[in-house]
């Protein structure tokens, strides 16, 4: 057979090559783009779980005023050591003027650090009280981390292990103060130590986790699995079996209705009282005189 031949033959003999279908194609596309999205929501979680404690806590870290520019003296303190012997938190002690009956541990808000909460902490001594306040973790001078409702409960039970154990003050004569989201977790701490002497809620927020779970972000991911504060007021208050005060400023003075009374008020089973501060001149002095009347009807510390 003449070469030519043969190698037409040879050709001829070869199998077709290959062709892919459209649908193949198209099946292929589809799996790219799902694979991308995937890719796309699984990044959106990771940065709403690394980001979502940014849309209720608010910290900064420059302490711009101290006691000393309201004329109180006090004692920086460093408290709560890891295991290279390092305070992971400060605060400031501030002694009463006189003898005390109690001593106040001051929780303060979600937003700024302690520097912020000095008029307070005037009032609180004004009302002959020992205070022990403190920024949590990631606030103003204690160590750096990121806020959540375990550090911030966490930290406060390190205040009270402070004070009973560095300063022999006994449970019975240590009240509570919060403001805003420290007035919820002053209500934590308290419904989990009911040999506490009492609490005072200045403010607590109705729904705290709200605000990160009802952001447009959250909706696009498992937010309740990627986020673990709660801050169940209503259930926490149910527990709480030692006296308290609840602080409610409002522009007005509203009627005191039962559908105006919080839930999480209505739900302590202890003696407890409210008191609703309008945002007037009067509000400062109505503030003192309910802390007072609030202070003079706890028992008497036990020794």
């Amino acid at each position: 057979m003449p070469q030519s031949a043969s190698r037409r033959a040879t050709s001829s003999a070869q199998p077709a090559p290959p062709t892919i279908s459209g649908r193949w194609l198209l099946g292929g596309f589809a799996i790219a783009i799902l694979a991308a999205l995937l890719c796309a929501w699984g990044t959106l979680c990771i940065l709403f779980w690394q980001g979502s404690w940014q849309l209720l806590y608010h910290p900064t870290s420059a302490v711009t005023k101290t006691p000393g520019n309201a004329n109180l003296s006090f004692e920086s303190i460093g408290f709560a050591t890891n295991a290279s012997g390092q305070p992971q938190l400060r605060g400031w002690w501030i002694p009463a003027a006189s003898q005390p009956r109690f001593t106040a541990i001051y929780l303060h808000s979600q937003t700024g650090n302690l520097g912020d909460a000095v008029n307070d902490l005037t009032q609180l001594h004004e009302a002959g009280l020992n205070i022990f306040a403190f920024d949590y973790r990631g606030y103003g001078q204690s160590h750096f981390a990121h806020p959540s409702e375990k550090r911030w409960r966490e930290d406060a039970e390190s205040a009270l292990q402070y004070l009973t154990g560095a300063r022999h003050v006994p449970l019975s004569s240590i009240i509570l103060i919060g403001r805003d989201l420290g007035a919820n977790l002053a209500l934590e701490v308290a419904s989990a130590n009911p040999d506490l002497a009492g609490v005072i809620l200045d403010q607590p927020l109705a729904s705290p986790a709200a605000t990160m779970f009802n952001d447009a972000r959250a909706h696009l991911v498992p937010a309740h699995l990627l986020v673990s504060d709660r801050w169940d007021t209503g259930a926490t208050a149910s527990n709480l079996l030692i006296p308290s005060l609840w602080l409610y400023r409002v522009s007005a003075s509203p009627t005191e209705t039962p559908s105006k009374t919080p839930k999480p008020y209505q739900a302590v089973p202890a003696r407890k009282a409210i008191v609703w501060l309008t945002d007037s001149p009067e509000a400062p002095r109505k503030f003192s005189s309910a802390l007072s009347a609030f202070l003079d009807q706890l028992p008497k510390p036990s020794k």
